[in-house]
């Protein structure tokens, strides 16, 4: 059995960007072991260690030399490999190059059946693993990738890294590897924390790397993380009730941020308090990466969380300097927001005309229109008063005011939620103010829906704008490219619509295209209207699968075009569940219904002449009837149920039909009436499901 030893690559570097290095670390595993397989190197598990200086990796039980190989390969029979003259024929010849070798180099012997072959033989001797590893990781240091992140050069030299490269630390077992990138040669050494260690430090094996690490103030990633959640947990036991804001994306980057974290608490003027809590936390969080602490009954405070880097026995400096810090980003905050609350917001929306939505949709000003339009009607569908209308589209009047606000430009995610506060502040009606904050919502699938009606109205008219909008100027999402998020709006509008009183998705449809066209945009209605009709369709699909739907229930609801979230859905739970009750009957349901949509011909039409009618055509007939008249009134009332349940009388009467009757007669006239029968008996379910569909696939 080969020998092993542990092996470590530490790249030592100036303090990497944040963000790349949580993508960096995935790259590294990956490299390295892709690295290590191809070159026929065995080894055990692998450990990626980071900080903002270093990016390591320590790989356990690591072959110190590749396998001796000897494999021999039958290839084509003699009679095959060689013609009539005796020369090699081109199936030999490509047996050979296969194995990379000369067909002269092939061998000929008798095989254990007794016939001939000629054979290639390959012997790979075994190479030390240290020169393999010397070019392995010059290679993988350079195939590193920092997307979005444009890689630096330093002293003299070509290669580049995220940042200058200052040591390299590679070791198999106690044996420094010979690694060299740019100016750095590799050694057995490592460097601490830049100011709480003395500099240099020796390794002496991989085995002592992270112990080497803390005892010059560097965790890892892993042990940064303990250490700070453990240190918040105290901040919050020492302000009882208490709540530290730590999103996870933000947490990541502080994680990366330091080697030796220290949890340190500081404060900020009380009359910043007066400043909407939302751009208080988006500067610190986005700008500075404090956590924000909030008190018992939810309300922000003073206090905020630093995580600082330096040395803890300078804290009381290190806290005076952040505070500072975010004074002055606090204080332009409280500046935008107090200059933003002097211009009517009538004035913001005006200022829409110079923001362009899309070049061929216009500006954003044009948008408001059109969402004002949609969001009346949609107000009128669900029998909303005059009074409510009127905020309705109020809410909608002001909805993207705050785009043009100082406070949004500079903090872009708070856009909406200005907004309201504007809206409050300016006397608007409470629930106008809110509608307006919230009309963003659902920003993703899962997200919270907008608290009031006029809000959820605004938004459903906003994101079926920009739907609608893309279709119509012929850029609807594709598979490598979403722009204006079309498909997360769709989901959006599905989840609107199975909150609101129930209205139509078409109509709506319809009256988006029209404010389309009366701005001026040429295109064809009916067409373009088709396109979404189909594209909402493959949306409600997918959400019915996620929420365990059958295929073939989707597949059988969908056949009937419905569109409108509420009821497609409810088809599709409805029919599930009768078939989960009564499964054999509707699987039989299902059949005879294919069977007869098969055999029918929409040509002849569905008058039936009852006089040559025999008893069994008779009987299906009255059940048609019948069931005309129970679908017809369960659907009117939206009970699709009892509608499953008035087609499941069908089946007596149909299976009848065809044990005791020949549709196909010889007799022209018997044959044509047999054939208008089941086109009516198909009918009774054309508004329903395609119940065909259900059909057990074998």
């Amino acid at each position: 059995m080969a020998q092993t030893q542990n092996f470590l690559l530490e790249i030592g570097t100036e303090e990497m960007p944040s963000a790349p290095l949580i993508n960096a670390r995935t790259q590294l595993s990956k490299l390295m072991t892709q690295g290590l397989s191809e070159a026929g190197l065995s080894y055990g598990s692998v450990r990626v260690i980071t900080s903002p200086r270093r990016l390591a990796i320590v790989v356990q039980d690591l072959s110190t030399a590749t396998e001796e190989i000897h494999e021999v390969k039958r290839g084509p029979a003699t009679a095959v490999a060689f013609d009539e003259q005796g020369n090699y024929t081109k199936a030999a010849m490509g047996f050979a190059r296969k194995f990379g070798i000369d067909a002269t180099q092939l061998l000929c012997r008798v095989d254990a059946d007794g016939r001939e072959y000629v054979f290639a033989e390959n012997n790979i001797a075994s190479r030390a693993a240290l020169p393999i590893l010397t070019q392995l990781c010059h290679d993988l240091i350079g195939a590193i990738e920092w997307p979005n992140y444009r890689s630096q050069r330093w002293g003299c030299v070509r290669e580049s890294f995220v940042r200058p490269i200052r040591w390299i630390c590679a070791l198999l077992g106690s044996e420094v590897v010979p690694v060299t990138y740019g100016d750095v040669t590799s050694s057995n050494t490592t460097r601490g924390h830049r100011v709480l260690s003395e500099g240099i430090y020796t390794v002496a094996s991989p085995d002592v790397y992270e112990k080497v690490l803390k005892d010059a103030y560097v965790l890892s990633a892993e042990a940064r993380t303990q250490v700070i959640r453990e240190q918040i947990a105290q901040v919050e036991a020492a302000r009882p009730g208490s709540h530290v804001d730590t999103p996870q994306r933000i947490f990541d980057e502080v994680v990366n941020l330091c080697e030796w974290p220290s949890v340190m608490v500081g404060t900020f003027d009380e009359a910043f308090l007066a400043v909407p809590n939302e751009i208080i936390c988006e500067s610190m969080l986005s700008n500075q990466r404090y956590f924000p602490i909030y008190d018992a009954d939810g309300k922000l405070t003073r206090e905020f969380v630093i995580v600082s880097n330096g040395n803890p026995a300078c804290e009381a400096t290190i806290v005076n300097g952040n505070e500072r810090v975010v004074r002055a980003r606090l204080d332009d905050a409280k500046f935008f927001y107090e200059e933003d609350c002097k211009v009517p917001l009538d004035d913001f929306v005006q200022r829409l005309d110079r923001v362009v939505f899309q070049e061929k949709l216009g500006t954003v000003l044009q948008k408001v229109h059109r969402i004002e339009h949609i969001a009346r009607a949609a107000a009128l569908a669900i029998n909303l008063d005059d009074a409510q209308i009127a905020h309705v589209v109020r809410a909608a009047h002001l909805a993207k005011a705050d785009l043009v606000s100082q406070a949004v430009i500079e903090f872009t995610s708070q856009q909406g939620v200005m907004g309201g506060y504007y809206a409050a502040a300016a006397g608007e009606n409470p629930e106008v103010a809110v509608a307006v904050s919230q009309h963003y919502r659902p920003r993703f699938a899962g997200d919270v829906l907008p608290e009031n009606t006029y809000g959820k109205l605004v938004a459903l008219a906003d994101k079926l704008d920009t739907v609608t909008a893309l279709f119509a100027i012929g850029e609807p999402p594709t598979g490598s490219s979403d722009p204006f998020a079309v498909r997360r709006a769709a989901i959006g509008i599905i989840a609107l619509l199975r909150e609101l009183p129930v209205m139509s998705l078409r109509a709506l449809i319809d009256c988006a295209l029209d404010s389309l066209a009366a701005q001026g945009i040429s295109f064809d209605k009916d067409s373009v209207a088709a396109q979404i009709a189909t594209f909402f369709m493959g949306r409600l699909a997918t959400i019915a699968k996620d929420e365990g739907a059958k295929t073939d229930t989707i597949e059988a609801v969908s056949a009937v075009q419905i569109i409108d979230p509420q009821e497609f859905l409810n088809r599709v739970a409805a029919l599930d569940q009768a078939r989960a009750t009564e499964p054999e009957l509707f699987q039989a349901l299902a059949g005879a219904f294919a069977r007869a949509s098969h055999l029918a011909d929409a040509s002849l039409g569905s008058q039936v002449d009852v006089s040559i009618l025999t008893e069994p055509e008779q009987q299906l007939l009255d059940s048609i009837i019948a069931g005309e008249k129970n679908v017809g009134e369960a659907m009117e009332s939206g009970d699709f149920a009892a509608a499953l349940r008035a087609l499941a009388q069908l089946k007596e009467s149909i299976d009848r039909f065809f044990d005791e009757v020949m549709v196909m007669d010889k007799d022209d006239t018997v044959r044509t009436n047999r054939l208008r029968l089941l086109n009516r008996f198909c009918s009774v379910f054309a508004d329903v499901a395609n119940i065909g569909a259900l059909v057990r696939k074998n």
